[in-house]
């Protein structure tokens, strides 16, 4: 249960929270002349803190880089979460993007903090569109509203400015990363098919390439209307309209009613002890994190048994998509099993110098989801959970209750191999004093984030890792 509030930044968080469950209409210039007085200024360029700053781990360069920087400046866990999610969208939309979502687990120590030194886990995957007659049915955006709802909670720097980064990419261009090549190369054929997909991601007909400009105008154009009209805009305003009738011509079928419902939810997150700390995971419907905690039990009964501890995530994940029900009664059932073949998804996890963190996973259901891009909005549509399995989304953070500290963060992808990347990563850092000293097994790849003697008191002991059969980032400041 949620502790009383203890600071008016506590109370407005909340607020802005409620504002968004109702629908995010207001503006982020409403919340601030509503909170601030109206009129009110935007600080000036943020100074650059010295020592430890924090660290970031993602499967993209660029994304990595934008939330280090937000970090440098003095942004929590979860402003610089933000700006990788927003980076995200434009420098990997193969597997994040303003159409699809995702979920995140926070962490800020502190018995005063919001959540009251727990984790807390905020999931905002893409719900299926109601819309009739489409030919390619789509999910509903949900990843602005999620990061929305992730920075009233956790964040302190501007949500606009935590959005231009990511469009200045968009809007000028960069040449397109490793990771998004990859991914070009396996759909290129049926995404190049649809024309306006074909103008951001082919250049004279043929796939980008790394001598290419990764350019998206109009994606530009709408993180601009996110930015200076605020996330509500999208889900009940005039962008909502817009929005709504190009998804209807791209085939999609997502309506101003599935816009306005669309909304994220906090949840407890999943819980179980390993070694001498207490580990929090992703709850279903992000099933990942119940996958992972079943898999990490598995290897902290049986060292080693990677192939025990698939089966005991698989069963796990099974097991619950067939019936339901209580996640700690699933993972003490036990049993074996295997899954199917899984969407991709993409993960990343942020430390903070105060020790806050935040683990996410993202997806568009699909690699490049619809692969239909809205017109005149550049957001690709992310494919409706009604005609794809859902994808494992993994993420989980380890810290002690005793001491009130943080310990270990994990995000995981690879398909149906990201739950044991996640538990692999999180036992490996929790039994060394490196955030992974070896690879997760295949297909799973992890980010890690891991302080060996626990956060705040040794930061020169925090190590970060991105997996290194991947394309990804990990860096920060010691």
């Amino acid at each position: 249960m949620m502790k009383p509030i203890q600071s008016k930044r506590a109370r407005t968080a909340l607020m802005v929270a409620a504002l968004l469950a109702q629908g995010a209409c207001s503006t982020l210039n409403d919340v601030k002349n509503t909170f601030l007085g109206g009129g009110a200024s935007l600080p000036g360029e943020a100074k650059r803190i010295e020592g430890f700053i924090g660290a970031v781990v993602a499967d993209e360069p660029r994304a990595a880089l934008a939330g280090r920087e937000v970090l440098a400046t003095g942004g929590t866990a979860a402003d610089a979460a933000v700006a990788v999610a927003f980076t995200l969208a434009v420098t990997l939309p193969s597997r994040a993007g303003l159409g699809g979502g995702g979920a995140c687990i926070a962490y800020k120590p502190g018995a005063d903090s919001i959540g009251r030194g727990v984790p807390e886990a905020l999931v905002f995957t893409p719900p299926a569109s109601t819309g009739a007659g489409a030919d390619r049915a789509a999910a509903a955006p949900m990843l602005p509203r999620g990061l929305f709802a992730l920075h009233a909670r956790y964040g302190s720097k501007p949500f606009e400015g935590l959005i231009a980064p990511a469009e200045q990419l968009a809007r000028f261009g960069a040449p397109p990363s490793r990771a998004l090549l990859r991914d070009l190369v396996v759909v290129a054929g049926p995404l190049l098919t649809d024309p306006n997909a074909r103008a951001i991601f082919a250049t004279n007909g043929a796939p980008l390439t790394q001598a290419g400009q990764l350019v998206q105008i109009d994606l530009a154009s709408t993180l601009s209307t996110l930015r200076t009209a605020g996330v509500g805009d999208l889900y009940q305003g005039t962008l909502a309209r817009r929005f709504e009738e190009a998804a209807r011509v791209a085939g999609g079928g997502v309506t101003a009613e599935d816009l306005r419902t669309a909304l994220p939810r906090l949840a407890a997150p999943l819980v179980i002890r390993s070694a001498s700390d207490s580990v929090a995971f992703l709850p279903p419907p992000a099933d990942g994190g119940l996958g992972a905690a079943a898999a990490l039990q598995a290897l902290d009964a049986r060292p080693g048994d990677t192939a025990g501890a698939q089966a005991r995530a698989a069963a796990a994940v099974t097991r619950y998509r067939q019936q339901g029900g209580d996640p700690y009664a699933v993972l003490a059932a036990g049993g074996s099993g295997a899954l199917p073949a899984l969407p991709a998804s993409t993960s990343f996890v942020v430390l903070d110098r105060n020790a806050g963190a935040v683990a996410c996973a993202l997806t568009m259901n699909n690699l490049f989801g619809t692969g239909r891009v809205a017109p005149g909005t550049g957001v690709l549509l992310a494919a409706s959970p009604r005609v794809t399995t859902p994808p494992l989304l993994s993420a989980g953070i380890a810290w002690n209750i005793s001491i009130g500290q943080f310990r270990a963060a994990a995000a995981g992808s690879g398909q149906e191999g990201a739950a044991l990347a996640v538990a692999t990563g999180l036992y490996n850092a929790l039994h060394s004093t490196r955030a992974m000293p070896a690879p997760v097994p295949e297909p799973g790849r992890a980010n890690v984030i891991a302080c060996a003697r626990y956060l705040p008191e040794r930061p020169a002991e925090c190590t970060w890792a991105a997996d290194p059969r991947a394309a990804g980032l990990a860096v920060g400041g010691n």
